[in-house]
C-alpha cells in the first residue's frame, strides 16, 4: 500500500513538473474587432499559440476603438494594462505623446534581435507610424483606406457603363443625374464625412488639412481644411444633397447598409467594407478609386490610412516582449498578410504580400480590390503622409456636428468648416498646453 502511494505521489510531482515545464507564458492583446473580424483575430492567435511552445497569445475583445483604447490607458494607470493594445489611427498622437506608457516596435525587435525593416511595408502605412528619428512606434494591424463601391445593376438600368465607375466629381455628378432620372431614390451616400470627405479628400488633391505637415512636426499644429478647395468640394455636396443626388444617412458607418440593400448606388466609405459587400449585398458591385476634381493641380495624389494598429505597453517582463516580437514576426510573415488582405479588405501592409496576392489571381478574380492598395502605394508628399493630430475624435465630431447643418441649410459651407476649423484648433491648443 505504501509502495503504491508513494508511485501516486511521484507521478503527480512528475505531471506537475512537465506542467510547469511546458506552460506558456501569456499574453494579453486587447481589440476591438467583433464579428466575423473577431474569429480571424482568435485564428491568427490560435495559428501563432500553435507554432511555438514558449508563448499563449490572449485576444481579449474589449468594444469599439474608443473603449478599448480608453479601457487600455485606464488598465495602463492601474497597473493592469494588457501586453498588446489595438488602437485606431486617430489615436496616434495621443499614445505617441503619452510618455512612459508604451515601447517602440522598433525597440522591441532589436530588443529581441529580430530582422526588422520598416521598408518592407508600404509607405503611406510605415510612414504613418514613424516617428521623425525613424523609430516604427507601433505594428501596422488593420490598415484601410478610403474607396467608392458602386452598384452595377443600377448602372446599367440608368444606362451608364457598369464597368466605368466616375473618376472625376464632374462624372460623378452626371452618374448621379442619370441615376435618379432612372428612379433612384438614394444615388450617392457618403460615411466617415471626416476622414472620407476632408481628410482623405486632402491627401487626394494633394493639400493640408492642417498645418505643420499635418501635425506630424509639431504640437502647434493648427486645422486649415476650410480652403477654398474645401468649401468648394462641400459646397458641392450640398448642392447634391439639395437636389436629392447625395443623401446622408448618418455618423460613421451607418450609410452603409442603405448601400448594402440596394437603396443607394454609390458608397463611399473604408475599403475594409469589402467582405461584408460581397457577403450581403445581393447585386453585381464595382470597387473604384475616389473621385477628384480634374483642376487641381496634383490630383489624384494617395489616400490616408484607416484602421488601426498594435501598441506595445510598457511595464511589462522582458519575457513578454520576447513573445511579443515573435508575434510581430508571425505576423509579418507575407503569406499571412497575404491571406489577412484577401480575407478582410483590409490592406496587405507589405509589398511582398501584394506581390503574393496579385500573382495569386486575386484581383483578376475580384476586380477592384486592388484599388485600395493602388491609391496607398503612390508616392506620398508632406501633405499625404497621413493626419497626426491631438483629440481627433472630438475634432472629427465637431466635422459631423458642423457638416449635418449643412445637409440641412442651417448653414453654408464656408460658415460649417470655418466653424469647424476654429472650434478644432481650440482642441488642438488644449492638447499642446497639457502634453508639452
Amino acid at each position: 500500500m505504501k509502495r503504491k502511494v508513494t508511485k501516486t505521489i511521484i507521478a503527480a510531482v512528475l505531471a506537475t513538473t512537465s506542467y510547469v515545464a511546458s506552460a506558456k507564458t501569456d499574453i494579453q492583446w486587447w481589440h476591438s474587432m467583433s464579428g466575423s473580424l473577431n474569429e480571424w483575430v482568435n485564428d491568427l492567435a490560435t495559428r501563432f499559440n500553435d507554432s511555438q511552445d514558449e508563448y499563449r497569445i490572449v485576444p481579449v475583445y474589449k468594444g469599439e476603438y474608443e473603449q478599448s483604447m480608453s479601457a487600455g490607458i485606464a488598465a495602463f494607470r492601474a497597473g493592469s494594462a494588457p501586453d498588446i493594445l489595438q488602437v485606431y489611427e486617430v489615436g496616434t498622437a495621443s499614445m505617441f505623446y503619452s510618455k512612459g506608457v508604451t515601447k517602440s516596435v522598433t525597440e522591441i525587435m532589436n530588443t529581441a534581435n529580430i530582422p526588422f525593416n520598416p521598408a518592407d511595408y508600404i509607405p503611406a502605412v510605415s510612414g504613418y507610424y514613424t516617428a521623425p528619428s525613424g523609430e516604427m512606434l507601433s505594428f501596422p494591424f488593420n490598415s484601410s483606406t478610403t474607396v467608392m463601391f458602386y452598384n452595377k445593376h443600377a448602372f446599367k438600368q440608368a444606362g451608364l457603363d457598369p464597368e466605368k465607375a466616375p473618376k472625376t466629381w464632374t462624372e460623378l455628378r452626371t452618374a448621379a443625374d442619370a441615376l435618379k432620372k432612372a428612379g433612384s431614390q438614394c444615388p450617392l451616400t457618403i460615411s466617415w464625412m471626416g476622414w472620407t470627405q476632408l481628410e482623405s479628400f486632402s491627401a487626394w488633391h494633394d493639400v493640408p488639412f492642417a498645418s505643420k505637415n499635418n501635425g506630424f512636426d509639431g504640437l502647434d499644429a493648427r486645422l486649415v481644411f476650410n480652403s477654398p478647395l474645401h468649401v468648394r468640394h462641400i459646397e458641392n455636396l450640398s448642392d447634391m444633397a439639395k437636389n436629392k443626388l447625395f443623401v446622408y444617412k448618418g455618423r460613421a458607418s451607418a450609410s452603409q447598409p442603405s448601400f448594402l440593400s440596394g437603396e443607394c448606388a454609390m458608397f463611399i466609405g473604408s475599403s475594409a467594407s469589402y467582405s461584408s459587400v460581397k457577403r450581403d449585398a445581393k447585386f453585381d458591385f464595382g470597387e473604384a478609386a475616389l473621385p477628384y476634381y480634374e483642376d487641381v493641380k496634383g490630383a489624384p495624389q494617395n489616400t490616408v490610412i484607416g484602421g488601426a494598429s498594435l501598441w506595445v505597453m510598457a511595464g511589462k517582463p522582458q519575457s513578454h516582449y520576447q513573445g511579443i516580437a515573435q508575434f510581430f514576426q508571425f505576423l509579418s510573415d507575407p503569406q499571412i498578410q497575404a491571406n489577412n488582405h484577401m480575407l478582410t479588405g483590409y490592406l496587405p501592409i507589405t509589398l511582398k504580400a501584394y506581390q503574393i496576392t496579385e500573382q495569386s489571381g486575386f484581383y483578376q478574380q475580384n476586380p477592384g480590390t486592388d484599388i485600395a492598395v493602388e491609391q496607398m502605394i503612390r508616392k506620398t508628399t508632406e501633405r499625404t503622409r497621413g493626419i497626426r493630430l491631438g483629440n481627433m475624435l472630438q475634432i472629427r465630431a465637431i466635422i459631423d456636428e458642423e457638416t449635418e447643418q449643412v445637409w440641412t441649410g442651417q448653414k453654408t459651407a464656408k460658415q460649417a468648416l470655418d466653424s469647424a476649423v476654429k472650434r478644432g484648433n481650440v482642441l488642438l491648443e488644449r492638447f499642446q498646453t497639457i502634453n508639452q
